[in-house]
């Protein structure tokens, strides 16, 4: 197999790899009915995939890709932001925005050539997602309710 061709599977494997990744994660919200579902959580997987492996392929001498980097996290901090609402003194989409960052961080993860930890950082963002949700189940359940108001749609 030539260059160009290897350069086209690690490619296609990377346009994979972000599609499960963010397929992965974007399930568990797309269940819970929450505005982050399973096309926005391919897509940020997918773009901030993409932005990774051009700034990387395209940096030369004198260039530094991890400028790119930077210029995704501030971004995506953008796009987390427009989830979060206020509304009669409750603040709703928290948990969406950590979910829209997590994601460009993933996504950056295969674009960095490093798929099983991308694959691992979906694993664990999900397992966190329902994990922390049942033991917060179980603490209301037993009436160790917080004082701060409950998060929700996020």
């Amino acid at each position: 197999m030539n260059l160009l061709g290897m350069l086209e599977t690690s490619f296609a494997l990377q346009l994979a790899t972000s599609i499960v990744c963010g397929g992965v994660v974007g399930v568990e919200r797309q269940l819970r009915g929450k505005p982050i579902g399973i096309r926005t959580a391919i897509l940020i997987c997918l773009a901030t995939q993409i932005f990774v492996r051009l700034s990387v392929e395209m940096g030369g001498t004198g260039s530094d890709p991890t400028r790119v980097l930077g210029q995704v996290v501030t971004g995506v901090g953008f796009l987390g932001a427009g989830v979060i609402l206020a509304r009669g003194g409750a603040v709703t989409g928290v948990t969406s925005a950590a979910v829209v960052w997590m994601l460009a961080a993933i996504g950056s993860t295969v674009g960095a050539g490093r798929p099983a930890e991308a694959l691992a950082l979906s694993l664990l963002t999900v397992g966190v997602l329902i994990g922390i949700r049942l033991l917060e189940s179980a603490f209301k359940r037993l009436g160790g309710g917080s004082d701060e108001p409950e998060e929700s749609g996020s």
